[in-house]
């Protein structure tokens, strides 16, 4: 080991790896970590990014490599990156491949709350060599959290989550930063009281409970949802009144990015003409 390099332990893949002090060389298939990287200042670092990153920076001059789960190696093997960011999930797989195949891979783990996003950002600056930096990301959207959190209401909605992946809708558990988005919003989260953070389907229950906002998220390009046949295939709003909110992609109104915008998303769900309804005495 070199004098600027270091040896760091990924303890989501049990080993301890070799990495520049500061590296030059970064990819990152992470659309919220590519965000907070070129929040930090540090763009000018990252070579390789995923198609998804293009949502929320700019990623012209930078090449993608693929996409959430599948990365062309060639392209990898000509970008000669010093240090590759996976997240844990479904992309633990390639990042176990890649560890036995001696690249630089690095992996950080699935946020449970907002919380978790803010710890993911500080270690992002320790892989990076920035420290002061990350520290002053986390900081700016600690206040932003605090702003939030201060606004208050005469009432709180009560708020069904679901996100929509094609075959494999989930609801939004207890255990999951998307809980904290509802909460600092104004909303209660119906399933907040869950131990998990995405639970599958029980449309008997959201029934029986009759939540004042629902939230849909889907992708356009990934998994189509055509909301007015789901709409008529769970046929609620023949049974109650409620108000539904479409969240899809876009920076400041995505539900499972973890990035630093995802204060934007509060505020918007915050200032909502769905949630500003029930916000009356």
């Amino acid at each position: 080991m070199s004098d600027s390099s270091r040896l760091i332990r990924c303890e989501i893949l049990d080993r301890q790896i070799e990495f520049p002090a500061r590296p030059q060389r970064v990819v990152c298939l992470v659309s919220g970590w590519s965000e907070a990287l070129w929040q930090m200042g540090l763009s000018d670092r990252v070579v390789g990014v995923s198609k998804y990153c293009q949502r929320y920076v700019g990623t012209t001059g930078k090449v993608v490599a693929g996409d959430y789960l599948r990365v062309d190696e060639e392209v990898l093997d000509r970008l000669q990156p010093d240090l590759i960011l996976v997240t844990g999930g479904v992309q633990l797989g390639l990042a176990r491949r890649w560890a036995k195949q001696g690249r630089p891979v690095f992996v950080l783990p699935l946020p449970d709350s907002m919380a978790g996003i803010l710890e993911n950002i500080r270690r992002l600056g320790a892989l990076m060599g920035e420290m002061t930096p990350a520290h002053q990301l986390t900081e700016r959207m600690l206040g932003g959290i605090a702003r939030l959190g201060a606004s208050s209401r005469v009432t709180s909605p009560r708020v069904y989550a679901e996100l929509w992946f094609g075959r494999h809708p989930r609801m939004t558990g207890g255990l999951t930063f998307v809980h904290d988005i509802v909460r600092l919003a104004g909303g209660h989260n119906i399933f907040s009281h869950l131990a998990e953070g995405y639970p599958k389907l029980d449309v008997a229950e959201v029934e029986r409970i009759r939540p004042d906002v629902v939230l849909l998220f889907h992708e356009a390009d990934d998994h189509p949802l055509n909301v007015t046949d789901w709409m008529a295939e769970r046929g609620w709003s023949q049974r109650w009144d409620f108000r539904l909110i479409e969240c899809g992609i876009e920076p400041g109104r995505n539900l499972i990015h973890d990035g630093p915008s995802i204060l934007d998303t509060v505020r918007w769900l915050q200032n909502h003409p769905s949630f500003i309804a029930s916000d009356k005495p």
